[in-house]
């Protein structure tokens, strides 16, 4: 399964008719095929890394939410615990399984319970045949035919069960972690779950930390920490203190990058450069394009305000640019904002080509009230 596209109304802010589209538009030369993108079936390619940049307030968290909400969808069949409103949101997701182009539309409302879940209503479930052949028609309506009796459901529960049958693990979002103590529970969670080993871990630590030569769980609130010169045991709580934020949140992460790289599930940050280093987001930029490492498809999707890390990516239009006035816009830079690929896209952003830059003037008048 891949998710190709999405389309909403209603979403939070958003304009209506609010479409990411996560295939590509632009030619595919050799070396993009090599390095900028996976091919998902015969001619149909997705990105290996796709990108959302903007201002501050400019809806690249909004826009990275939709996603992670097409992907609990599809990963779990249902929508739960998230902290925005349900109610009216059509929402269209478009994907590639099994040989076959699936168009899921549906109606959410919340849940009458205090759950805090989604309910779905009005479903429709469309496929087609994918033929490389049609590949420029994919979301085109022709060909589709719908599919009808698929069975009964709790109202809470997605139709696209019916196709998809077993949940997995589609996408991880990593967003607002705190950096607190549960975060090592989460850790060793995913190193059991996606059987990461401890090996690995030791090596992710020392990016991070280089005085940490070993983590281990002794129990569900403790660890035993070694370092160059000491064996220490910490509860979680002592732990937090004992290794910085940025140290705490970037094991983390890149745990959860390796498991996207060894299962295959898309990886979505909002914000990658809290508390990161430029040089550790160009890595993982770097990884999920490596098809040595990046075996089975995984696709990293990124908020960002490390506009240098744009010149990283060698496409235009894996490139998603927010605006906000009265509602959320999506400008894709290849189809928009037209810049010759020779010219960095970084230099770009800084000339404010796609009106991302702040405000000056804003910045002077604050400047001027605090010389009074």
């Amino acid at each position: 399964m891949k998710l190709l596209r999405v389309k909403a109304s209603h979403f939070k802010n958003c304009a209506d008719d609010f479409i990411i589209d996560l295939t590509p538009k632009a030619r595919k030369s050799t070396e993009d095929k090599e390095y900028e993108l996976q091919e998902v079936a015969p001619e149909l390619y997705a990105f290996n890394t796709t990108a959302f940049v903007g201002k501050n307030a400019s809806g690249k968290t909004t826009a990275i939410e939709l996603l992670d909400c097409a992907y609990s969808i599809l990963g779990d069949f249902r929508l739960e615990d998230k902290h925005y409103s349900y109610d009216d949101v059509l929402l269209e997701i478009t994907f590639y399984h099994d040989g076959f182009i699936y168009r899921y539309a549906t109606e959410l409302a919340a849940g009458k319970t205090m759950s805090n879940q989604a309910v779905f209503r009005n479903e429709h479930i469309y496929r087609k045949a994918y033929y490389k052949t049609n590949v420029n028609g994919i979301y085109d309506d022709q060909d589709y035919e719908e599919l009808t009796d698929l069975g009964d459901l709790p109202e809470d529960t997605s139709n696209i069960f019916f196709i998809l049958k077993k949940k997995q693990t589609r996408a991880v979002f990593f967003d607002s972690y705190s950096g607190g103590a549960d975060t090592y529970q989460l850790l060793f969670r995913a190193l059991k779950n996606y059987d990461i080993s401890m090996d690995v871990l030791a090596k992710i630590i020392r990016i991070f930390d280089e005085n940490i030569k070993e983590l281990t769980r002794l129990d569900d609130h403790n660890y035993r920490v070694v370092t160059e010169h000491e064996e220490l045991v910490m509860s979680d709580n002592q732990l937090v203190y004992f290794l910085s934020s940025g140290t705490t949140k970037g094991i983390l992460l890149y745990t959860l990058m390796v498991a996207s790289l060894k299962e295959g599930f898309d990886l979505l940050i909002d914000e990658v450069e809290n508390h990161f280093h430029k040089t550790l987001v160009e890595n993982m930029i770097s990884l999920y394009k490596d098809k040595g490492v990046n075996r089975k498809n995984a696709t990293l999707i990124f908020t960002t305000h490390y506009c240098e890390v744009l010149d990283q990516m060698g496409r235009q239009d894996n490139i998603w640019v927010c605006n906000a006035n009265s509602h959320i816009h999506l400008a894709n830079m290849y189809e928009v904002y037209h810049i010759r690929p020779a010219l960095l896209k970084s230099k770009q952003y800084y000339n404010n080509a796609f009106r991302t830059a702040v405000n000056y003037d804003d910045l002077m008048a604050l400047k001027k009230v605090l010389k009074k």
